[in-house]
């Protein structure tokens, strides 16, 4: 080793010994302006590598945690049935998932189902809405950035989610939001699992499992030219897709009569269901807005109507009801 100047400055490297992986860093000891020796430390990768997780952890106070199972979904209808059996195949493995289905679907529900049946159960689950924020926000959210990277940078940097979800799932929620330039950084984490923070030219090794959510034809957006190709194809390893409720009407009843005892609790008004002609008018609505509409629908009606029926005049939809609305 020549020593020709004072450097302080350690060098670190990853090297393999037989079976196991070892971080070597080299220090360089100096005393009285005068190069003494070097300094050696050696410790096993996974050692470093569950400190790291267990800090990014900590900066989380709690952590991210998937709220929902498989037990929370509420499907009775076949399609519904094949979804959820799909999807529990699905959680054993670490392959990506882009799930697709229109708005108020589910998708988010069926994600961190996925989530707490893998083998990642026990990691973080950290959502993000892709389409909420600007390119730029959204990429420092991803990725983190280092010290100093932009005007209005956080002193000290900051952790992304990528790095947050080390050992877990990140949801991305509406992907079709993200920019081009965003899905290229995207792509090379899907194949080599490295990135860089913003402003940094460090490499940082993550193991997430990515699950995404689009209501939009993802296809059509590669032919128009308004999603990456290669991005699609990387992300696109297991589909999955969320039908709408006008598709499994048989889950409607049952939806409905889960909301009514929630709201029913919340709002300390003794609901026991529903009159048929209530029941009539649920089945026979298109919802376009689909369960997420449902649940609004009973929680008004739990507000405004009367004990123990809803009853079909406490019935209040979100979209005009036109002929064609109902089937």
């Amino acid at each position: 080793y020549s020593a020709q100047r004072e450097e302080k400055k350690a060098f670190e490297k990853l090297v393999q010994y037989g079976d196991t992986s070892l971080n070597v860093s080299i220090h360089i000891i100096w005393y009285n302006k005068k190069f003494r020796g070097l300094f050696v430390a050696l410790q096993r990768f996974n050692d470093v590598e569950d400190r790291q997780h267990n800090a990014r952890l900590r900066l989380l106070n709690r952590g991210y945690t998937a709220k929902y199972t498989f037990d929370d979904i509420i499907g009775e209808s076949q399609v519904m049935v094949e979804t959820c059996r799909m999807a529990r195949k699905m959680a054993k493995t670490n392959s990506a998932i882009v799930i697709t289905g229109e708005s108020g679907t589910g998708k988010e529900l069926l994600a961190s189902a996925i989530h707490n049946a893998s083998l990642r159960a026990s990691g973080p689950y950290i959502a993000i809405n892709c389409a909420a924020m600007p390119e730029n926000l959204l990429e420092s959210e991803l990725f983190g950035y280092e010290n100093g990277a932009f005007t209005g940078a956080k002193k000290g940097g900051k952790l992304g989610l990528f790095e947050c979800a080390h050992g877990g799932t990140l949801f991305l929620d509406e992907m079709e939001g993200m920019s081009p330039a965003l899905q290229v950084k995207l792509l090379r984490v899907l194949q080599s699992k490295t990135f860089e923070k913003v402003g940094s030219s460090k490499t940082i090794s993550v193991d997430v499992r990515i699950i995404a959510a689009t209501n939009r034809d993802l296809e059509g957006m590669v032919q128009d030219g308004t999603f990456r190709q290669d991005s699609y194809y990387r992300l696109n390893v297991l589909p999955l897709n969320v039908p709408p409720l006008r598709n499994r009407r048989e889950d409607i009843e049952p939806l409905a009569q889960f909301f009514c005892h929630k709201f029913s609790s919340e709002v300390k008004k003794n609901f026991v269901g529903f009159s048929d002609d209530a029941l009539a008018v649920l089945h026979s609505y298109y919802w376009p807005g689909n369960v997420r509409e449902l649940e609004n629908t009973i929680e008004r009606a739990c507000v405004l109507g009367k004990p123990p029926l809803i009853r079909a005049d406490d019935l209040r939809f979100s979209h005009i009801r036109t002929p064609s609305d109902c089937s």
